[in-house]
């Protein structure tokens, strides 16, 4: 499985960011492979082993500065949506209603991720429901970092509260993971 380069260089961006002090720290305790991928710079086109590029780096940025490596990809995953969802991409987040920011989200998954699916399966006033169908190598970690992205997202959109819950997850052994999203009004 795969992972796109632009959502892999969020990971250094964010140690270098908010732990700068943790950065070299970081990139020695990974392994030889994924200390490559960072070491040679992360082309955005390109495609990256989800594993190398993501898993173990992000399990050990959660293990060095927070103890949790879900935290951790949950908040690289906030990250990632700050740092994408700017400029024009900003404007039409805050323009656009939180149905289309998720159904949106749903397609652009794909584009990071591959092979994979994400689909809207149901959707009320102030909910969407997300599953992810197709991820080959399922990774709770990975599912942490797409709730956090979407988490940020939302909150960019400007909803007055927003939750993101994986109520059903591959990783346990269910069928698809799901992703609860609920919000309040917009602000």
């Amino acid at each position: 499985m795969e992972i796109k380069g632009s959502a892999v260089r969020s990971i250094p961006d964010y140690i270098r960011k908010f732990h700068p002090e943790k950065y070299t720290m970081w990139m020695e305790s990974l392994p030889d492979k994924s200390r490559e991928i960072f070491a040679g710079g992360v082309m955005p086109s390109s495609w990256y082993s989800l594993e190398d590029a993501a898993v173990i780096p992000t399990q050990m940025l959660g293990a060095l500065v927070f103890e949790d490596a879900e935290k951790g990809a949950w908040q690289c995953g906030r990250f990632s949506a700050e740092t994408a969802l700017t400029g024009i991409y900003k404007f039409f987040i805050k323009a656009a209603s939180p149905f289309f920011i998720i159904d949106r989200a749903s397609r652009i998954f794909t584009t990071y991720y591959q092979p994979s699916d994400m689909v809207v399966v149901d959707k009320g006033n102030d909910y969407v429901v997300l599953h992810i169908t197709r991820f080959e190598e399922p990774n709770n970690l990975i599912e942490s970092r797409i709730a956090g992205w979407i988490e940020r997202a939302m909150e960019i959109h400007g909803v007055g509260f927003v939750t993101v819950d994986i109520t059903k997850s591959l990783t346990r052994g269910d069928p698809f993971t799901e992703i609860m999203v609920k919000w309040g009004p917009i602000r």
